[in-house]
């Protein structure tokens, strides 16, 4: 079974709320982040892990009128949700996504889920965060369900659980664990999306790439941004807050 791409998603945001369904030229954010998602070839089955809460019923509807699976958990104990999602779906290997990234790499993440197979009975967790080299909104982690499930045991304080993974990459002596790296630092850039300054770049990038029947991937973003200096700077200022999306 190749692995499940798990989507984290829920309306709730306190710098900006709803974000993941705001309309991004054609579509909502969260549908363009799955449409991304689906190019993949290493992608066994695409899920979204949202909450119970009433506001969140909007994700699950998007859910059924894309066809994508979508899962309903606690809110605030992320790393149970997270969990029970992949329970739900007997998932073996896990690529967590967060919804708030619609500039995410197919590319990438094909790369890094080759890499994660190819190892997988030498390596639980890999990432391309632990040392950032790639823009903040192309984060990929990949790891075995073994692992998910000894963090969710293990895990006890309120920032282990609002998080999914915190507990795998703070415990390397439990964990066989490996940064991504690229080859060139691009980890100034910031791509995710979580402030309104973060929604007005990635709005200036998309009306400028987007095209409906064709992917734009990180060169096509790159070059552009070089040619256009003022689209980067937009956002560049912006502090990232951790959340548990």
């Amino acid at each position: 079974m190749k692995p499940v791409a798990i989507i984290q998603a829920r309306m709730g945001s306190t710098r900006l709320p709803g974000k993941v369904m705001k309309k991004l030229i054609d579509k909502p954010v969260l549908h363009h982040v799955v449409d991304r998602l689906k190019t993949c070839k290493q992608i066994d089955s695409i899920l979204v892990a949202t909450t119970l809460k009433k506001e969140d019923a909007e994700i699950l509807d998007l859910c059924e009128k894309i066809r994508i699976p979508c899962f309903r958990g606690r809110e605030n104990d992320v790393l149970d949700r997270y969990y029970q999602a992949a329970r739900s779906v007997k998932a073996t290997t896990i690529i967590r996504i967060t919804s708030d990234c619609p500039l995410l790499d197919p590319i990438l993440v094909d790369n890094m889920v080759e890499m994660f197979m190819a190892e997988q009975n030498s390596l639980d967790y890999l990432s391309n965060t632990l040392e950032r080299t790639f823009p903040r909104g192309l984060d990929t982690e990949i790891f075995s369900m073994p692992a998910l499930a000894k963090a969710w045991s293990h895990a006890s304080s309120a920032a282990e659980r609002e998080h999914v993974t915190p507990y795998i990459y703070r415990h390397p002596e439990m964990f066989r664990l490996r940064n991504h790296k690229n080859s060139i630092d691009l980890s100034s850039y910031r791509w995710t999306l979580d402030t309104p300054e973060d929604w007005r770049f990635i709005k200036e990038v998309y009306s400028r790439l987007y095209d409906s029947d064709k992917i734009f991937m990180t060169d096509e973003i790159i070059n552009f941004l070089r040619e256009n200096p003022e689209i980067t700077a937009i956002n560049a200022y912006v502090a990232q807050k951790e959340t548990g999306i």
